[in-house]
Protein backbone atom coordinates (compact mmCIF):
# COMPACT_ATOMS: atom_id res chain seq x y z
CA UNK A 1 0.00 0.00 0.00
CA UNK A 2 1.21 3.51 -0.85
CA UNK A 3 0.26 6.37 1.46
CA UNK A 4 0.55 9.96 0.27
CA UNK A 5 0.06 13.29 2.01
CA UNK A 6 -0.45 16.62 0.25
CA UNK A 7 -0.05 19.77 2.37
CA UNK A 8 -0.83 23.27 1.22
CA UNK A 9 -3.08 26.24 1.78
CA UNK A 10 -6.74 26.69 0.98
CA UNK A 11 -7.16 27.96 -2.58
CA UNK A 12 -4.20 26.03 -3.99
CA UNK A 13 -6.28 23.02 -5.03
CA UNK A 14 -4.87 20.48 -2.56
CA UNK A 15 -8.14 18.58 -2.11
CA UNK A 16 -8.91 18.57 -5.83
CA UNK A 17 -5.38 17.30 -6.52
CA UNK A 18 -5.89 14.34 -4.19
CA UNK A 19 -9.23 13.53 -5.83
CA UNK A 20 -7.75 13.68 -9.35
CA UNK A 21 -4.82 11.46 -8.34
CA UNK A 22 -7.25 8.96 -6.80
CA UNK A 23 -9.38 9.00 -9.95
CA UNK A 24 -6.32 8.44 -12.18
CA UNK A 25 -5.26 5.51 -10.00
CA UNK A 26 -8.75 4.03 -10.15
CA UNK A 27 -8.75 4.30 -13.93
CA UNK A 28 -5.42 2.43 -13.93
CA UNK A 29 -7.11 -0.47 -12.12
CA UNK A 30 -5.83 0.38 -8.64
CA UNK A 31 -7.85 0.88 -5.46
CA UNK A 32 -7.56 4.44 -4.14
CA UNK A 33 -8.89 6.05 -1.00
CA UNK A 34 -8.71 9.79 -0.43
CA UNK A 35 -9.85 12.23 2.23
CA UNK A 36 -8.94 15.70 3.40
CA UNK A 37 -8.48 17.64 6.61
CA UNK A 38 -9.11 21.35 7.00
CA UNK A 39 -10.74 23.75 9.41
CA UNK A 40 -13.63 26.15 8.93
CA UNK A 41 -11.38 28.78 7.39
CA UNK A 42 -10.79 27.92 3.76
CA UNK A 43 -8.70 30.37 1.70
CA UNK A 44 -5.12 30.61 2.96
CA UNK A 45 -5.50 28.24 5.92
CA UNK A 46 -3.54 24.95 6.03
CA UNK A 47 -5.17 22.06 4.16
CA UNK A 48 -4.03 18.44 4.15
CA UNK A 49 -5.23 15.77 1.75
CA UNK A 50 -4.41 12.08 1.93
CA UNK A 51 -4.42 9.32 -0.66
CA UNK A 52 -3.93 5.60 -0.18
CA UNK A 53 -3.34 3.39 -3.22
CA UNK A 54 -3.20 -0.38 -3.39
CA UNK A 55 -3.73 -3.20 -5.86
CA UNK A 56 -6.46 -4.62 -3.61
CA UNK A 57 -9.40 -3.10 -1.71
CA UNK A 58 -8.45 -0.82 1.18
CA UNK A 59 -10.27 -1.31 4.46
CA UNK A 60 -7.97 0.83 6.63
CA UNK A 61 -9.79 3.91 7.93
CA UNK A 62 -7.19 5.76 10.03
CA UNK A 63 -5.12 8.90 9.51
CA UNK A 64 -1.79 8.82 7.71
CA UNK A 65 0.91 10.05 10.08
CA UNK A 66 4.10 9.02 8.26
CA UNK A 67 3.32 8.67 4.56
CA UNK A 68 5.50 6.99 1.97
CA UNK A 69 5.24 10.10 -0.19
CA UNK A 70 4.73 13.74 0.72
CA UNK A 71 3.99 16.75 -1.49
CA UNK A 72 4.41 20.23 0.00
CA UNK A 73 2.33 22.69 -2.01
CA UNK A 74 3.50 25.75 -0.03
CA UNK A 75 6.95 25.95 1.57
CA UNK A 76 5.80 28.60 4.06
CA UNK A 77 4.00 25.86 6.01
CA UNK A 78 7.11 23.96 7.13
CA UNK A 79 10.75 24.62 7.86
CA UNK A 80 13.57 22.44 6.51
CA UNK A 81 13.81 20.38 9.70
CA UNK A 82 10.08 19.56 9.69
CA UNK A 83 10.23 18.50 6.04
CA UNK A 84 12.95 15.97 6.80
CA UNK A 85 10.89 14.26 9.53
CA UNK A 86 7.66 13.78 7.57
CA UNK A 87 8.22 10.74 5.42
CA UNK A 88 9.06 7.11 6.05
CA UNK A 89 12.66 6.22 5.24
CA UNK A 90 12.99 5.42 1.56
CA UNK A 91 9.98 7.57 0.68
CA UNK A 92 9.77 10.57 -1.59
CA UNK A 93 9.28 14.28 -1.07
CA UNK A 94 7.93 16.74 -3.62
CA UNK A 95 8.67 20.33 -2.67
CA UNK A 96 7.11 23.40 -4.27
CA UNK A 97 9.82 25.92 -3.44
CA UNK A 98 11.38 28.99 -4.98
CA UNK A 99 14.37 28.84 -2.64
CA UNK A 100 17.05 26.21 -2.20
CA UNK A 101 17.06 23.97 0.84
CA UNK A 102 19.66 24.47 3.54
CA UNK A 103 22.80 22.33 3.33
CA UNK A 104 21.76 20.61 6.59
CA UNK A 105 18.38 19.68 5.07
CA UNK A 106 19.99 18.48 1.85
CA UNK A 107 22.27 16.19 3.82
CA UNK A 108 19.34 14.78 5.82
CA UNK A 109 17.28 14.30 2.65
CA UNK A 110 19.80 11.93 1.06
CA UNK A 111 17.77 8.98 2.36
CA UNK A 112 14.74 10.09 0.31
CA UNK A 113 13.89 10.62 -3.31
CA UNK A 114 13.39 14.40 -3.49
CA UNK A 115 11.91 16.50 -6.26
CA UNK A 116 11.78 20.27 -6.29
CA UNK A 117 9.59 22.39 -8.53
CA UNK A 118 8.42 25.99 -8.63
CA UNK A 119 4.75 25.26 -9.26
CA UNK A 120 3.85 28.90 -8.53
CA UNK A 121 5.97 30.03 -11.47
CA UNK A 122 4.44 27.40 -13.78
CA UNK A 123 0.95 28.32 -12.61
CA UNK A 124 1.51 32.01 -13.32
CA UNK A 125 3.12 31.27 -16.69
CA UNK A 126 0.10 29.33 -17.96
CA UNK A 127 -2.46 31.76 -16.49
CA UNK A 128 -3.73 29.86 -13.44
CA UNK A 129 -2.84 32.65 -10.95
CA UNK A 130 -1.43 30.61 -8.08
CA UNK A 131 -3.63 27.53 -8.41
CA UNK A 132 -0.84 24.97 -8.30
CA UNK A 133 -2.68 21.64 -8.06
CA UNK A 134 -2.23 20.43 -11.62
CA UNK A 135 1.42 21.50 -11.74
CA UNK A 136 2.03 19.64 -8.48
CA UNK A 137 0.24 16.57 -9.84
CA UNK A 138 2.39 16.57 -12.97
CA UNK A 139 5.52 16.80 -10.85
CA UNK A 140 4.25 14.14 -8.42
CA UNK A 141 3.51 11.68 -11.23
CA UNK A 142 7.02 12.27 -12.61
CA UNK A 143 8.60 11.66 -9.20
CA UNK A 144 6.48 8.66 -8.17
CA UNK A 145 5.54 7.06 -11.51
CA UNK A 146 2.34 5.89 -9.76
CA UNK A 147 0.32 6.48 -12.95
CA UNK A 148 1.35 7.39 -16.50
CA UNK A 149 1.31 11.08 -17.42
CA UNK A 150 -1.24 10.38 -20.16
CA UNK A 151 -3.72 8.99 -17.62
CA UNK A 152 -3.28 12.05 -15.39
CA UNK A 153 -3.77 14.44 -18.31
CA UNK A 154 -6.97 12.60 -19.30
CA UNK A 155 -8.32 12.92 -15.75
CA UNK A 156 -7.40 16.61 -15.61
CA UNK A 157 -9.13 17.20 -18.95
CA UNK A 158 -12.29 15.50 -17.74
CA UNK A 159 -12.45 16.95 -14.22
CA UNK A 160 -11.22 20.53 -13.97
CA UNK A 161 -14.15 22.93 -14.14
CA UNK A 162 -12.39 25.66 -16.16
CA UNK A 163 -9.13 26.52 -17.93
CA UNK A 164 -8.68 22.92 -19.11
CA UNK A 165 -5.88 23.71 -21.56
CA UNK A 166 -3.95 25.75 -18.97
CA UNK A 167 -4.26 22.98 -16.38
CA UNK A 168 -3.02 20.37 -18.84
CA UNK A 169 -0.11 22.64 -19.83
CA UNK A 170 0.80 23.14 -16.15
CA UNK A 171 0.86 19.40 -15.49
CA UNK A 172 2.95 18.69 -18.61
CA UNK A 173 5.45 21.45 -17.89
CA UNK A 174 5.87 20.38 -14.26
CA UNK A 175 6.34 16.75 -15.33
CA UNK A 176 9.02 17.77 -17.82
CA UNK A 177 10.83 20.28 -15.59
CA UNK A 178 10.90 18.51 -12.22
CA UNK A 179 14.33 18.80 -10.62
CA UNK A 180 15.38 15.65 -8.78
CA UNK A 181 17.68 16.64 -5.92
Amino acid sequence: MIEIKFLGKGGQGVVVASEMLARACFEEGLYPQCYSLFGGERRGAPVAAFVRIDDKKIFLKCDIDRPNHFALFDSSLLNDKEIVELVQPGGSLLLNMERSLSSEALEALKKYKVGQINAFEISEKVGLRGLVNTAMLGAYVCLSQVVPLGRLLKVIGENVPAAIDQNIMAAKEAYESLCII
